[in-house]
Order: C-alpha cells, then structure tokens, then sequence
C-alpha cells in the first residue's frame, strides 16, 4: 500500500473515525483503524462490534492494499503534521508517514485479524443534515449516563410516516423533538432505541457536512438490531439497545397547566449560574414566580445564600418551585430561541419548558420536561 493524500483531510478522517473506538478494546485490534486503498480512494474505518464508522477519501494511489494502524495514536499524528501533503506506505511490518521533513514509522497489526465491518441496513428514508444534527442535541442531553440502566442511556427514534420523533429521559427529565423527514415508505412505522452517544456524535459530524442525512433501519431480516446513517462520505453503524419494555414516556407531559411564565433564555441561564454557585450538588435552585417576576435563590453550606431578581412575565397565582441547576440549564440552552415558555401545574408536578418566538406563543416540535425538587422552607 502507497498513496499521498492531503493533510487535512486525512487528519479529519482519523479523528472522526478513532473517536468511536473503545478506550478498552476486549482485543488488541480494535483499537486499530484499517487504512485501505483501492482505485484512488481510502477508506479509513473503525469497528467495535458495537459501533462501525468509514470515511472515504481520495488520494493519490501508487499502490492497493491495507494497514491496521493504532487509531489514538494516528490520529494525534496526523492532527500535529505541518500542512503539507503525506505520503503513507506499508513497509514490511509497519507503516511509514512523510510529511514535509516530518517522519514517523508506526507498527501495524494483522490485517487479517479485523472484523468485517456490518453492511448498512436498508434505507428507511432521509432528513435535512442540519437540521438532524441540531435536533439530536437538543433530546441526547436529557439521556442517561448510568450503564447500569442501558435503556435510558438511548434516544428513542419513533419514525411515522413523515413525522420523525426522538425521545431520551434519564427519569428526571425528559426531551422530545418532533421534526419532519422524507421517508422511502409513506406507510413507515418504526422505532429504535439508539446509544445517544454514538447518536450526538454522528449527527455532530454528519451536520456541518450539508446535504441529507440517509437513515438506514431494517424492519426485520438482514441488518435487524442496527441503525446506519451516511451522509456526504462518510456513514456509521450501530447496534440497537434493547428497547422493547421503553416505558410509555410522553404520558408524563401534563395535559394542561395552570400557571406559565415568558422568560429571556440567555438571561435565566446566567442567572441560575450565578446564584448556583452557593448550592451544593444536590441543592436546588429556587425559582419564585409572581406578577413582579422571577427571583432567583439557592442556599448551600455555612449559611450561604444568594438570589437575584429578574423580567418575567407570568400569569397565574404565585409560584416557588425548585429545580436541579444542571438540569434547568441543560434545557434553557437547547431551546435553540432568544425565549423560552415555563408551564406549570404545581410546585409538586413536572414542569414544561418550550421554545416561544417573540409573539409569545410556543414554537412546535420541542419539549422538555423537568422534575422538580421538593423543598422545604
């Protein structure tokens, strides 16, 4: 195997492609990224057994073959290179990389000892990159992060007909995203649980690429139990998890509120940032709504306190409930607008924060649901 490709582009192949192997591989190989060179174009790809990603890039082939190379450590080499073009060859048992006056000899492992990437299931349809990516974040930050319950460390994908709906929870919230897509079948009706991690990482790469996002999910058959997305030249696997007992997480949003407040996004944000700075990890912050507006308060240990005052419009009678601060910041900063709805029931029930425009009204297709935290004054 011979071939010179750019810098950056190598760089960014390694790095999207390493940045899904595992930190402690069950075998040595897996920690490996395959460089494979056929007509002009390399392929680099990683595999797991979980999780399988492949970038496609073209370069200058002197020679067709294969290397299996440490993918940590290329990738940090190939991020360090002075921007010129790199020359790669296989030579004997290790592989040599020049770049301008840069040289570096790295061992490989046996080829022949990787796994065989996963096929890509069928495709089920296509969505908007941006868009997809965009979406993902706001619903994978109110995943789980306990292994010990792998079904709430998913993002929940509902594919019917042209609607598609991503749902996480980690029981003490939860988001839910509904977007357009444009399916392959009109009559689809579909669902998967998806690792939010691998999810939020492959929509993160696949956005700024452009274009459409093609998602691939097998109804049965060849490719059951996995999720595929492509887009541009790149395209990632995953295994499902095992989603079938997903609790039925949308009855939780309450059917009606009796009291909600229109408040500046940025500004709350800082302020519950500012205030919790006094609060202990498991001390909420205090939000006291009344027809003057909002405070703000937190108290933590040796008798420190703090509040602050700020613009709300709020209707209903007066209100004090208490919010865990990473959870209420987690949702303001993924409404993605300037406003943001606070509906409640009580100090007692969940509460519902939505992305409002500047009428004042709720922007469909997001909502987040915060549990409160009772306390006693």
């Amino acid at each position: 195997m011979k071939f010179r490709v750019e810098r950056d582009a190598l760089a960014e192949a390694v790095a999207w492609t390493a940045k899904s192997l595992p930190n402690r591989p069950s075998v040595p190989v897996l920690a490996g990224v395959m460089l494979r060179v056929t007509d002009g174009n390399l392929q680099v790809s990683g595999f797991d057994y979980e999780v399988s990603s492949q970038v496609t890039v073209e370069v200058q082939g002197d020679a067709d073959g294969a290397a299996l190379v440490s993918g940590r450590l290329l990738a940090e080499i190939t991020k360090a290179l002075p921007a010129k073009p790199v020359d790669i060859a296989a030579v004997g048992a290790h592989l040599e990389l020049v770049c301008g006056s840069a040289r570096f000899t790295l061992p490989t492992m046996p080829v022949e000892d990787y796994p065989t990437l996963p096929d890509m299931p069928e495709s089920a349809g296509t969505v908007d990159a941006a868009a997809f990516a965009a979406a993902v974040a706001q619903v994978a930050v109110a995943a789980g992060r306990d292994e010990t319950l792998p079904m709430m460390t998913g993002v929940r994908i509902e594919l019917t007909g042209s609607t598609l709906a991503m749902l996480a929870t980690d029981r003490y919230r939860l988001a839910l995203r509904e977007m357009e897509w444009n399916p392959d079948d009109p009559e689809i009706s579909l669902n998967a649980l998806v690792p939010a991690r691998t999810l939020h990482d492959t929509a993160k790469a696949l956005g700024p690429l452009g274009g459409h996002v093609t998602m691939a999910l097998s109804s049965g058959g060849a490719g059951e139990g996995m999720i595929g997305f492509s887009g541009g030249t790149r395209r990632t696997t995953s295994r499902l998890l095992d989603g079938a007992n997903y609790p039925p997480v949308r009855s939780l949003f309450p059917a009606d509120h009796n009291a909600e407040a229109r408040i500046a996004v940025a500004t709350l944000i800082e302020v519950v940032k500012r205030v919790a700075l006094v609060a202990e990890r498991t001390t909420p912050v205090l939000l006291s709504f009344s027809a003057d507006g909002l405070v703000v308060e937190a108290g933590g240990t040796e008798e420190a306190r703090a509040s602050e005052a700020m613009e709300a419009t709020f209707t209903g009678e007066p209100l004090t409930i208490g919010f865990n601060p990473q959870y209420l910041i987690d949702g303001l900063a993924n409404l993605g607008a300037q406003h943001a709805l606070l509906r409640f029931v009580d100090a007692f029930k969940p509460a519902v924060i939505s992305p409002a425009g500047e009428d004042g009204e709720v922007i469909p297709g997001y909502r987040y649901l915060i549990m409160p935290i009772r306390v006693s004054r």
